[in-house]
């Protein structure tokens, strides 16, 4: 009897088993891949349990206005904005006042209306010192506020230097609020209390950092 009629097609039969085996691969490939993304998704959300983050963030310190003690016409300006400043260093002439520095810093507003009236206390020349650079970052009441404390280490990244991570430290935490965004409940409104906290880093490690710039911080939890 001529069977050949019932037999498959040459390299039909090998054909499927091969297709058979092929997507059992691209299904093994598929489970592998997921399962990596949900472990990798599950360490980096432990990972981010581990800090209290927050996006609203400055460098930042203290102004340093000199002006004069008498007051008069502003007659000269020995300075110009981004000057690096030294101690005792004369930054103007208001009348016949020699207006000067008491640290070193940078000039970061700098007057140069000659002619101009300049009472007691009336900033001609602002300053800032850079040892005294830190961060200044504001968090929610209710975000981890109760973990954080002075000593406990920070990462932190600057919008300027994109991806660049860098390391500091929390200097303190204010000791008063002030108002946050409005949270909306059933019952009532009011609006949430964001504290500042100033984080100290090495200024001569990471000179880059001026005076005004954003970032990010991840203070890690204790």
């Amino acid at each position: 009897m001529n069977t050949d009629a019932f037999s498959s097609p040459p390299g039909k039969k090998g054909s499927s088993v091969s297709r058979f085996f092929q997507r059992k691969d691209v299904l093994v490939l598929l489970t592998i891949i997921l399962v990596a993304a949900v472990v990798l998704g599950v360490a980096y959300w432990m990972d981010q349990q581990r800090y209290v983050y927050t996006d609203k963030v400055q460098v930042d310190a203290p102004l340093i206005k000199l002006s004069p003690i008498i007051g008069g016409v502003l007659k000269e300006v020995y300075v110009s904005q981004g000057d690096r400043l030294y101690a005792h260093e004369t930054v103007a002439r208001i009348g016949d006042e020699m207006i000067k520095t008491q640290v070193s810093g940078i000039a970061v507003i700098v007057n140069k209306d000659i002619g101009s009236l300049y009472g007691p206390g009336q900033a001609v020349v602002t300053m800032v010192d850079p040892t005294q650079l830190r961060l200044i970052a504001q968090v929610q009441e209710d975000k981890g506020l109760a973990l954080v404390h002075s000593g406990e280490p920070v990462k932190f990244t600057v919008d300027a230097f994109d991806g660049k991570e860098f390391e500091g430290r929390v200097e303190s935490v204010s000791e008063t609020s002030h108002a946050g965004d409005v949270v909306f409940n059933i019952s009532d409104q009011r609006q949430t209390q964001n504290f500042d906290v100033k984080i100290w880093y090495d200024v001569n490690r990471y000179p880059e950092l001026q005076n005004g710039m954003s970032a990010k911080v991840w203070i890690l939890k204790q």
